[in-house]
């Protein structure tokens, strides 16, 4: 049995792999939009809210924040016992409200880290932005993170979610991907 060589198949077959390849990624590499990193400058928290195993929206908790070295993402903590913790660590979404529950809004990818460097500048980045944490000690320590008490998350946004989106909990999320592509 032979199998003839197609040329225009082959680069057919590639291209699509190509693009497929790049669509998978696009959410990894997606950015802090304008929009969000004005918002993101100005406020002292953001509001996170997950998907329960039910599929419906949790309950937008307010939490401190950071943003990334790469200005693409934002970093939070909590304990790791928590609701959120959980459902990061299943892979659930997370949607974001910067500054107030009415606040600009974003769709993201969230994952649980335990890199230093992302700890560190957590730890840091709070000190210096919440007098609390300076002056009373509220909020994690390197201790807590050492023992996995506290859990690092960074946030990756994948989509802005349109003006005037508000917490809706008990109800589905939107989608990770817009339903309309242009």
């Amino acid at each position: 049995m032979t199998i003839k060589s197609n040329p225009q198949k082959s680069l057919a077959l590639l291209l699509i792999v190509i693009v497929a390849m790049a669509s998978s990624n696009s959410a990894a590499r997606a950015e802090i939009s304008q929009r969000d990193q004005q918002a993101l400058s100005q406020a002292d928290l953001v509001f996170i809210a997950t998907v329960r195993k039910n599929g419906m929206q949790s309950k937008a908790a307010p939490v401190w924040f950071t943003t990334g070295d790469d200005n693409n993402s934002i970093l939070i903590q909590t304990e790791h016992t928590t609701w959120k913790a959980k459902r990061i660590r299943r892979g659930s979404p997370v949607l974001v409200w910067i500054g107030k529950p009415g606040g600009p809004a974003f769709i993201g990818k969230a994952e649980i880290t335990n890199d230093p460097a992302l700890q560190n500048k957590i730890l840091a980045d709070f000190r210096q932005k919440y007098l609390q944490n300076r002056l009373l000690g509220i909020g994690p320590s390197r201790a807590e993170f050492d023992n996995g008490e506290q859990v690092a998350i960074k946030i990756t946004p994948i989509r802005d979610l349109p003006e005037g989106f508000t917490s809706a909990p008990g109800t589905p999320p939107p989608p990770l991907e817009s339903a309309t592509k242009k």
